[in-house]
Parts: structure tokens; C-alpha cells; sequence
């Protein structure tokens, strides 16, 4: 099985629910729900997510874009999805979404679209909040209170899957407080609603327009969906917006120690139920130390919650804030203990770290004088061979440099440019004074009328229009 980032049991339950009385949080979800307009409602606050990163690649294998002395950037653009959590602008989605990006750019239900900055970020969370500049307030989602969420909910999953646009999706709440080994925080909400890659940071909807988890991870045997989907809880992510909007980070409070699962075997070995988190470690200096906990100990209680493993524990610590008063419920050799600790803040640089967003430059584009492409005129046997038609004349492409825009737009050996812009151009040297031309005038893209080689399968070959950068902007 592999997991994919994007990032109870039914029996009886019909049975069960012929006893509930209406009105009773059950029958809530079963109420008769217009889904076409609930998701009318609701579309406004969702996005589409195009984020655009670059990586120094290998000239031999490498695909897109540009050189420059030797090295070329492969720029890599990916698909997401999100939804507006402040009408000014602001937006949530997963940071595997926008990891690396240069450039990131949202697009409504309307099909408008803005750039957008990726302003701040919990990576080890895996959320991100993105701004935008809106000419008008924007629609807000709303998020819901994700600890009533119950098994068997009916849920809507609302996103951008595989980068083909918004989509919709049906199912319900599979289990919930799953592990999936994705955050050291796992307590994610599993659906069989359709879930894909270009899905993460999209919203999971309850039957009343409420998010109740943001899509994050699938598990599959595939690269694509297999009813196994996963979302971030809205209690956590509203946690973490209320801190990244407040603080710039999460600012999670902080013990100082290293913590494990009380597993079976460990339970049997100390005679203790396998309930609660084992301290292997207590770091120097650290609240924890101070406080007198010591390794060995056993943690069965923080405040009045009895986190059953090592994430619920950590959930508690880091969702309580700094300088608060906690007591711990301890087990040590055998004995129960109350020991009141106060909390202290996660190092600010170990968190940033491990956390902080980067920002990422655009690439700086280098582009050569005549684009990589060498070109030679189109005689009257090319012409042959190609099917221009004797009223059309071009410049035959030659060759195409590896590393370059023009190889990564798709312009090939074989080709030939009949205009650049609204010029035709009938030779090497035209298509370069044009190219000069353009550049004089401030432009860095340009377009390109091109006959392909190859025209495909059509019985009617045709030329095609091709942009390729002619400058860095």
C-alpha cells in the first residue's frame, strides 16, 4: 500500500436507527437535503490551486525550460485545491500543494483567477494560508465543529482532482481518528468520497455547507483513488489558522521530551494497561525536567483528557499555548502520580527550522538570442515532404536545443515557423528580426504559428499556434 499526499463499524446501523427518536443528530444527516443547491452555495469558496516550482535538472533527462551556464530549470506545475477562509483574501490549503512554488495562482468557481502568495505555512501540519487581492469581499467557508462528525455522516468532497477543474464527490465518513503515518499529529477523518491527487486542500462538506476536514492524503495501491481518503480535521485546521493569523506560526507549547506509544508488550512488561505515552527521553533544561518527569514515566492524563497514544498526547501539548498550567496524570514504578507541569514554547528556530515557509524567486530566465533553435529555409522538395501547401512559406527547424522553452513547448526537428506574432515570416533571418523586434518592445513571450512535422492522426494537418519565451519576464 502507498500513501498518497495530495498530503465504527454500519452493522446494525439501520437497525439502530429505527429506535432514534427524530430530530435526534442522526436523523439530522438523513434529512432531506437539496444537494445541487447546497453545492451552488457553497462553490464560491472553493479554488483550484495552480502551483508552478522549479528544480535544477540534468540537461540529459530534463524536460523544461531554461539554461544557464550548464544548468537548466525544470519547471514543474502541479494542481490543488483550497477554499476562502476570510473574505479578504485568505486562503487555506495543504503546504504539499504549494511546496517550492514561484509562483501559485487560484481560480474561482466563476473562473476567475488571481495569483496568489503563500503568506504562512505549518509544514509538520501540513496546511498553508495563501492571500490573494480580491477587487470584492470573497465568499467564506464555514467551518463546522469536526468533534461531532460520527461515522456513517454523509460528506462531500469539493476540488480540483488530476488538475481537470472543480469536482464534486459523494460519500461518507469511513472512520475516524485515523494514523496514516503522514504527521507526528495524525487524527485524520476517513471518507470514501472520491479523493485524488489535485484534491488536497480542498474541503470536505457536510450535508449543511459546513467543512468539517480539509483533503489531504489518499492511501492506494494506485496512484489513484481507492475509497481510502483522508482530511485534516476543521477543529485542527481552525487552530492553526487562529495561530499562523495571530502569530505567523503555530507557537505550539512544548514540554521537552521524547515520547513513545505504550505498546502491548510495554504494558505487559510494566504490568499497566497499553493506554497512554512512555517518556524516552527528557531534554535539558526543558519544562519537562523542571517540572520533574522523569524517563520511564508513564503519561495516562493531561488535564482532564486521557490521550490513548503518543499523537493524542502530542495534540494536547501542542495545542495548549504557552505558560499554561497542566497536570499530568503519571504512572511511575507502579504508582499513580499528579505532577503539574508548566508548559513552555517550542524553540522558535528548531521550529522554523523544520516549519517555516521559504520564499521562492521566480526563475531567472535565460534565454538564448535565437531561442536554442536553429533554422534553415523551407525548399520546394521540404515542402514536399512536409504538405505546406505552396501558398505558405516558413523556416524549417533544424534542430532544438535540450533545456530550452522552445523544446519544452513541443517545437521540434522537423517543424516549420510560418509567422511570429502577426508577421509571416518566410526565412531564418525573418523570424529573428521579428524575434528582436518583440523583445525591443518589452515582450518576453511570443507567438508562434507552427506546421508540425508530425501532425497526428488528423486527416487534415494543420499548423498550430505555439507561445516560447523570447525573454526574461
Amino acid at each position: 500500500m502507498a500513501r498518497k499526499p495530495l498530503r465504527g463499524a454500519l452493522i446494525g446501523l439501520a437497525m439502530a436507527a429505527c429506535f432514534l427518536p427524530p430530530g435526534s443528530a442522526a436523523w439530522a444527516d438523513d434529512a432531506p437535503v437539496n444537494q445541487a443547491e447546497l453545492i451552488h452555495t457553497v462553490l464560491p469558496s472553493v479554488v483550484s490551486i495552480t502551483a508552478r516550482a522549479q528544480k535544477v535538472a540534468n540537461t540529459a533527462t530534463q524536460t523544461v525550460a531554461s539554461h544557464d551556464a550548464g544548468d537548466s530549470f525544470e519547471v514543474q506545475t502541479s494542481a490543488g485545491s483550497g477554499f476562502v477562509v476570510d473574505p479578504s483574501g485568505t486562503i487555506l490549503t495543504n503546504w504539499h500543494v504549494v511546496a517550492g512554488a514561484y509562483q501559485v495562482v487560484v481560480t474561482f468557481s466563476d473562473g476567475n483567477q488571481l495569483e496568489a502568495e503563500v503568506v504562512n505555512a505549518a509544514r509538520l501540519i501540513d496546511l498553508a494560508l495563501l492571500q490573494v487581492k480580491p477587487e470584492q469581499p470573497l465568499q467564506a467557508a464555514v467551518l463546522g465543529d469536526s468533534d461531532r462528525v460520527q461515522v456513517g455522516d454523509s460528506v462531500l468532497a469539493i476540488g480540483n482532482p488530476l488538475g481537470i477543474g472543480t469536482s464534486v464527490t459523494r460519500g461518507i465518513v469511513s472512520a475516524l481518528h485515523r494514523n496514516i503515518s503522514d504527521t507526528p499529529y495524525d487524527d485524520f477523518i476517513q471518507t470514501d468520497a472520491a479523493i485524488n491527487h489535485g484534491n488536497s486542500g480542498g474541503p470536505l462538506f457536510n450535508l449543511k455547507g459546513e467543512v468539517i476536514g480539509v483533503d489531504s492524503a489518499i492511501v492506494s495501491p494506485t496512484a489513484a483513488n481507492a475509497g481510502l481518503g483522508f482530511a485534516l480535521p476543521a477543529n485542527q485546521a481552525q487552530f492553526v489558522i487562529e495561530q499562523l493569523k495571530r502569530y505567523g506560526w503555530v507557537r505550539p507549547g512544548w514540554l521537552g521530551l521524547k515520547i513513545q506509544d505504550l505498546t502491548e508488550d510495554m504494558a505487559k512488561a510494566l504490568m499497566l494497561p497499553p493506554r497512554g505515552a512512555i517518556v524516552a527521553w527528557v531534554s535539558a533544561g526543558g519544562p519537562a525536567e523542571q517540572a520533574g518527569l522523569q524517563i520511564g514515566d508513564v503519561i495516562t492524563r493531561f488535564e482532564e483528557d486521557h490521550p490513548a497514544d503518543e499523537r493524542a498526547l502530542l495534540r494536547d501539548i501542542a495545542g495548549s499555548p504557552p505558560d499554561r498550567h497542566v497536570t499530568l496524570g503519571l504512572v511511575r514504578e507502579g504508582k499513580s502520580i499528579d505532577l503539574p507541569v508548566t508548559l513552555g514554547e517550542w524553540p522558535r528556530m528548531a521550529w522554523e527550522a523544520a516549519n517555516a515557509p521559504l520564499k521562492v524567486a521566480p526563475p531567472h530566465w535565460v534565454i538564448p538570442a535565437d531561442l536554442g533553435i536553429k533554422l534553415t529555409e523551407l525548399t520546394e522538395q521540404l515542402r514536399g515532404e512536409l504538405g505546406v501547401p505552396a501558398d505558405r512559406n516558413g523556416a524549417y527547424v533544424v534542430d532544438v536545443s535540450h533545456g530550452t522553452d522552445a523544446a519544452h513547448r513541443g517545437l521540434k526537428p522537423g517543424d516549420v515557423i510560418i509567422k511570429v506574432g502577426s508577421v509571416q515570416v518566410g526565412s531564418a533571418a525573418a523570424v529573428q528580426q521579428q524575434i528582436d523586434a518583440l523583445r525591443l518592445a518589452g515582450r518576453s513571450i511570443a507567438m508562434f504559428l507552427v506546421f508540425p512535422k508530425t501532425p497526428g492522426n488528423t486527416a487534415f494537418p494543420s499548423p498550430k499556434w505555439m507561445p516560447l519565451r523570447i525573454g526574461a519576464g
